[in-house]
């Protein structure tokens, strides 16, 4: 099969390897389609990051070079033993967090912060390739009606859905969103198909803002402006807003955000940065919350329901479906080079 294998920075090589066989308590997908993460981008860009290069995953028990892609459905073909319910032809989502199910995290539910956490596609090989075969416990069967490409937005979705529980989101809240890639931008549309009273998105790209106002924000700000913080507070009558999602991971956003709050508010931490600097004073004054985000549980069954039935659409956040053998020239590069390309999806089984 042709798969997308990560050797290091700028070298993501389209190439031939073994079909995966799947082994107890695994599912073998052929994969219709991955999409392309930021997480993705920074391994290309600049990795390794999440990807174990030294040694291999717990998880896993892969190092690299390793097959990419964590945001990917497909079809049933095999099953290992140990699995049921998951007949070949049956169509599926993947959640990809890896979970030992025994560690302190995983026994309280909050399998996101297992002690092997890690993704399918960053730890361990991925979806971007024409199969792929992961643990059955990733696995969640779909519809026969459900369209698959937006099958492949559920794990992003999953991340703004989580962002938003963690928040506490209310539907007397106004909320601004700093940021509108992809998980910003689904921050918005699930926030509004939630009920949240006032959605301000700022970002700088005007076709991004474009797109959050359709998706349901009421506001929308070129995050350029000197004093965005000011602005913010004009819209909710002086105060700031209740919740503040940090959607970028950058010093400059993270105090935006904190400014833009209220006093007794909560920032959304979900951007991945570095180390950041923070007024204690003024966040200690305010009584201000800092809540984090990583992934995502308990969040895709809930994100089917909401496809399936018609309510949440996820499609106009796709821009591209490209075949595997364009996936770093009209993928990786077109992504890095601050195209208007937004959510690229690959389609390992398309030919060029």
């Amino acid at each position: 099969m042709r798969a997308a294998v990560w050797h290091g920075v700028k070298d993501v090589r389209v190439t031939t390897v073994d079909i995966p066989e799947p082994r107890a308590g695994e599912v073998r997908i052929e994969v219709a389609y991955c999409g392309i993460c930021g997480s993705d981008l920074h391994e290309y860009t600049s990795g390794p990051h999440a990807i174990p290069a030294a040694e291999p995953h717990p998880a896993s028990g892969v190092r690299a070079p390793l097959i990419m892609g964590h945001e990917f459905c497909g079809t049933v073909t095999a099953t290992g033993p140990e699995v049921s319910g998951l007949a070949p032809g049956t169509k599926v989502a993947v959640e990809p967090n890896y979970r030992c199910g025994t560690c302190a995290r995983c026994v309280a539910g909050e399998y996101n912060i297992c002690r092997h956490f890690g993704f399918a596609g960053l730890m361990g090989h991925g979806g971007l390739a024409e199969y792929a075969t992961v643990p059955a416990y990733m696995v969640h069967p779909l519809p026969d009606t459900f369209p698959l490409e937006q099958a492949a937005l559920l794990e992003p979705a999953a991340v703004a859905l989580h962002s938003l529980r963690r928040a506490e989101l209310r539907p007397t809240d106004t909320m601004l969103v700093l940021g509108l890639g992809p998980i910003g931008l689904l921050t918005v549309q699930l926030a509004a198909q939630r009920g949240a009273r006032r959605i301000i998105a700022a970002d700088l790209n005007p076709k991004r803002l474009d797109l959050a106002i359709r998706l349901g924000a009421t506001d929308i700000l070129d995050a350029r402006q000197p004093d965005l913080p000011g602005v913010v507070r004009a819209l909710t009558d002086g105060t700031g807003v209740d919740l503040a999602f940090e959607v970028v991971g950058a010093q400059a956003t993270v105090r935006t955000c904190l400014a833009s709050t209220r006093p007794g508010g909560r920032m959304i931490l979900v951007g991945l940065g570095g180390e950041l600097r923070i007024d204690a004073f003024a966040l200690v004054n305010d009584e201000q919350s800092i809540i984090t985000s990583v992934g995502y549980r308990n969040c895709h069954p809930e994100l089917i329901r909401l496809v399936g039935e018609g309510s949440l659409d996820l499609s106009p956040l796709i821009t591209s479906i490209v075949p595997l053998e364009d996936v770093v020239a009209s993928g990786f590069h077109a992504l890095t080079e601050g195209t208007d390309q937004i959510k690229v999806l690959v389609r390992p089984g398309a030919r060029v």
